[in-house]
């Protein structure tokens, strides 16, 4: 079992490392990506060791999330892995999980 991280997701993790950044520092900023990365570490023994995302259920994907600080880490199981689909700032509405620019696939 691997970690595969989607395209929005590392963009996600680049908008957070670049406002974490400019607003606290890059030291804050790595400490809290670190965070991310190590977080999902445990997905490779567990990979249903998070919650399901009953927002995401309608999509009928497995779709489960982990969370870190303010965030949730959301993933799905697919045959190469487990596929990290976004990273949701969880003080967003969570309606906003649901919309359509927010990609849940590679």
């Amino acid at each position: 079992m691997r970690i595969i991280w989607s395209d929005f997701a590392v963009s996600e993790l680049k908008d957070i490392f670049q406002y974490y950044k400019s607003v606290a520092g890059k030291n804050i900023a790595q400490k809290l990506i670190n965070g991310i990365f190590q977080s999902t570490k445990q997905l490779i023994k567990y990979p249903e060791s998070g919650q399901i995302e009953e927002s995401l259920r309608k999509l009928n994907e497995g779709h489960r999330y982990l969370v870190i600080s303010n965030y949730k880490i959301i993933y799905k199981k697919v045959k190469e892995g487990i596929l990290i689909t976004d990273v949701f700032d969880t003080r967003q509405s969570p309606e906003k999980i649901n919309n359509p620019k927010r990609k849940t696939e590679k």
